[in-house]
C-alpha cells in the first residue's frame, strides 16, 4: 500500500507540483466503476492530510455505492483555464484504491464515507517549450519521465 507520503519521500519536487495542481481548484473529477463495470464520472473534493490523500462522500450517493462495491478509482485535477500567455501548471491524475478510514465498521447507505487513497499511480503532464512532458510515479518503480515533440 502506498500513501501519499511515499510519493513525497521518493519524489518531493514532483509531489509538490502535483499537489499544487490539485490544490488550484476545489472541484476534482473522480472515475468510479458502476455495478455493470462501466465507468461513472463524478465531481469530488480531496485534501492532502498527514501524508494521505483523503476523500469524503455523501451518504446515499451513487459514487459512494460504487466505491463500497469496487474501491478502484482514478482522480483528475481541476480543469482550469491557464492565465493569458501561459500554459499553466499542467494536468495531474492519480489512480489507486480507496481504503476506508475506519475499516470493519458496518455502515448503512445513509452514512457518509471517508477514505484515503492507496496510491497506485500519479501522472503530471506539462508543456515545456515545444515538448509534452509526462512525469509519472508508481510504487516500486518510482519517478519516470517521457518527452514528446
Amino acid at each position: 500500500m502506498a500513501a501519499w507520503a511515499e510519493v513525497e519521500a521518493e519524489a518531493p519536487e514532483f509531489a509538490e507540483a502535483v499537489r499544487r495542481v490539485f490544490d488550484a481548484g476545489t472541484n476534482k473529477t473522480i472515475a468510479t466503476l458502476r455495478s455493470d463495470g462501466s465507468p461513472r464520472i463524478s465531481g469530488t473534493e480531496l485534501v492532502f492530510e498527514n501524508g494521505q490523500v483523503v476523500l469524503g462522500m455523501m451518504p446515499g450517493s451513487r459514487k459512494l455505492a460504487d466505491v463500497r462495491r469496487d474501491p478502484r478509482v482514478a482522480i483528475h485535477s481541476p480543469t482550469l483555464e491557464p492565465p493569458p500567455n501561459s500554459l499553466g501548471e499542467g494536468d495531474a491524475k492519480m489512480s489507486g484504491v480507496l481504503v476506508d478510514v475506519e475499516p470493519g465498521k458496518r455502515r448503512s447507505a445513509a452514512e457518509a464515507g471517508l477514505y484515503h487513497l492507496d496510491v497506485r499511480g500519479v501522472v503530471l503532464t506539462t508543456v515545456e517549450g515545444n515538448e509534452l512532458v509526462v512525469r509519472s510515479w508508481h510504487p516500486g518503480t518510482g519517478l519516470r519521465e517521457r518527452r514528446r515533440r
